[in-house]
């Protein structure tokens, strides 16, 4: 029987959509996912718990998922006002960008959030230094207005409890009946192949010896945690106290098709 999988209605660099079925092999039905790198929400969508933890360190993310959470009319109706042909066009996107960026106004930045994940370069999602969204126009003929997925996703929000903190913080929350799946920003495979600027701050190697730290003490609780990373040396010395299983994903970073190719991956199960 074939299982039908839900996408999440962002486009998203490093996105698990095609991992669900290796995650999901491994993470132990408990009572409650506890998720410090949600990212796009893939593993949320695809998993069944009574209750979930869903936190990232993007506060845009975050707010964008409270609003789809507590007003899905009011906001999927606005939000799909610019999926029409005269805002598919590179002025219009730069100048709501602009917009975006000087907005102190949580609803509208959560609209123009949508609109420039699903009308910007690759589904990239970064920001620069003093925290300006800067990812460039996409050149899309018609980018998808994601309708479908976005009611999907409010219905099943009404299970999960949205934090914007440190994943540090959120290790903190952990307690017996909880299981924690982590997807940090990904260990670079080489120094230029790094996607860990899209909360406008860095990912960097402390943060994942801390991360593979708590893992290591959260399971001695008895509370199980799994985490996904490239497959390197230095992760497989990072998760040296936990069982590694190796798989194999294409990634969709790369605009050309031919150049999308396999690399390894890893599930580090504490």
């Amino acid at each position: 029987m074939t299982v039908i999988k839900n996408r999440a209605f962002l486009k998203w660099a490093g996105g698990k959509y095609g991992l669900i079925e290796d995650i999901n092999r491994v993470l132990p039905q408990t009572r409650r996912l506890i998720e410090p790198f949600v990212g796009a929400g893939s593993v949320f969508l695809n998993s069944d718990y009574d209750e979930y933890l869903l936190n990232d360190v993007n506060a845009d993310l975050i707010n964008l998922y409270k609003l789809l959470q507590s007003e899905p009319d009011e906001y999927i109706k606005q939000a799909g006002e610019l999926f029409v042909p005269q805002y598919n066009d590179k002025d219009r996107y730069y100048d709501i960008r602009a917009k975006f960026n000087e907005s102190t106004d949580t609803f509208e930045r959560a609209v123009y959030f949508l609109y420039m994940n699903r009308h910007g370069y690759n589904g990239l999602c970064r920001y620069n230094l003093k925290g300006g969204y800067n990812v460039p126009f996409g050149r899309y003929k018609k980018p998808y207005f994601p309708e479908k997925e976005l009611w999907l996703f409010a219905e099943k929000s009404q299970k999960a409890t949205f934090t914007n903190l440190c994943f540090r913080e959120i290790f903190k929350q952990a307690k017996s009946g909880d299981v924690v799946y982590c997807d940090p920003p990904y260990a670079p495979l080489s120094p230029t192949a790094s996607f860990t600027s899209y909360s406008g701050q860095g990912f960097k190697l402390k943060d994942q010896q801390d991360l593979a730290l708590m893992a290591e003490q959260t399971s001695q609780s008895g509370i199980p945690v799994v985490i996904s990373n490239h497959d390197l040396a230095l992760t497989r010395e990072l998760y040296q106290q936990a069982k590694l299983e190796e798989i194999k994903v294409k990634r969709t970073i790369s605009q050309k098709a031919g150049k999308r190719t396999k690399v390894g991956e890893l599930l580090a199960l504490y």
